[in-house]
């Protein structure tokens, strides 16, 4: 189990690693290729809408050729990827490169997840889910300071060793022992399991409402620190901080979680999001800026964990393979950080940072509000009950 835990923590290390490296390049991107608020955030959602795109592919490699095969062709794919995207020299190239990891992410964290929760005892789920979450976190730490290196040492070097990084995660997984795939279920499956199920739809709303608001916040909170005369190793830094929260608090909501019920955090989550999301347009001192950046980092990275043990719980109670159950998971996040990224974006250069901002915390009062109502905490299932 532990180094399933640990193969699995680095896979998602590595992948959200790369995810976060554009944050602090995003000013250099937008300068690079004259870019507005609009085109940096196409850019930052190609990488999510790649995650949509193969979503459901990635669910279907798991369930019927197996976790092992999934992750090897996720990390592959990520391998290539990340070498072009660090030698691409043009807004489509770089665009194209970016929507291919974000198909081989839906592909690797699919399958790796699927793995580590096939291995899990239920009364466990939260708690390891939580420590593999909390991994990829780290992983986001340290993405900005990859990105700021690169800003230093050029993209080629520095991204052709997140490259290198995939290969040889890609030899431990093919060493790694993994039970066979049973009989594979009918796509149907999926379909019916988000269209008939309360919980299975609950969980994943709360997937797709973080992602929107760290798809926002990864647009408009570099460019303004940017605006504010902060530089990207400035803003490296105010996400490091930000994920270091993340990684340290997430297995602990895993084990609160796994005691207490899914839903009780996710009321916390929801509320401090409401909080975080009406402050971040006002600030006009780059230091207080970056504060609140953090403080929505800690509030938006609060949803993952319980729900998405919220979703597995409910895949077993319904039979549902976890490949299908991972798969709602990434159709939930990718639309959301895609929808908050591009419409976040468009919504500030049409209007002000303010308007998506405060649309996103009106979801966060209404969803609270509809929870509060939902009687069941979604305590899971244990052995001994």
């Amino acid at each position: 189990m532990r180094r399933l835990l640990l193969l699995t923590g680095a896979i998602v290390f590595v992948d959200t690693m790369f995810f976060a490296a554009l944050t602090p390049l995003l000013p250099h991107y937008v300068d690079h290729f004259h870019l507005g608020k609009a085109g940096a955030g196409v850019l930052q959602a190609m990488y999510p809408a790649g995650a949509l795109v193969a979503g459901i592919p990635g669910g279907m490699a798991a369930a019927r050729l197996g976790v092992k095969p999934t992750v090897l062709m996720g990390l592959s794919l990520l391998a290539l990827t990340t070498v072009a995207f660090g030698l691409a020299d043009s807004v489509w190239t770089v665009d194209l490169a970016r929507f291919l990891q974000g198909v081989s992410s839906a592909f690797s964290w699919t399958g790796a997840l699927s793995w580590l929760v096939a291995a899990a005892p239920a009364g466990r789920r939260g708690q390891l889910i939580g420590s593999a979450f909390g991994a990829a976190i780290a992983g986001a730490l340290f993405g900005p300071v990859l990105g700021a290196v690169a800003s230093f040492t050029g993209t080629a070097p520095a991204f052709g060793a997140v490259a290198v990084l995939a290969v040889v995660l890609a030899v431990a997984a093919a060493t790694t022992s993994a039970t066979a795939p049973r009989q594979p279920q009918p796509l149907r499956a999926l379909v019916d399991a988000l269209l008939r199920n309360r919980t299975i739809q609950i969980g994943v709303w709360l997937c797709l409402l973080p992602a929107l608001g760290f798809g926002m916040l990864s647009v408009l909170a570099p460019l303004r620190l940017s605006a504010l005369g902060w530089g990207a190793a400035a803003v490296g830094a105010t996400y490091l901080v930000s994920a270091a929260f993340e990684a340290a608090w997430s297995p602990v909501l895993g084990r609160i979680s796994d005691r207490h019920g899914r839903l009780p955090p996710l009321i916390g989550a929801l509320a401090g999001s409401a909080v975080v999301a009406i402050l971040l347009p006002w600030p006009h001192h780059a230091l207080l800026l970056a504060f609140l950046v953090v403080c929505a980092g800690f509030a938006f990275g609060s949803f993952w964990t319980p729900a998405m043990s919220l979703v597995t719980d409910a895949a077993e109670a319904s039979g549902l393979e976890y490949g299908y159950a991972f798969a709602l998971v990434n159709l939930a996040w990718a639309p959301g950080q895609a929808g908050g990224a591009a419409l976040g974006g468009a919504g500030a250069s049409v209007t002000s940072d303010a308007v998506p901002y405060l649309a996103l915390a009106v979801l966060c009062l209404v969803t609270l509000a509809a929870l509060s109502r939902y009687r069941d905490t979604a305590v899971p299932l244990t052995a001994d009950r």
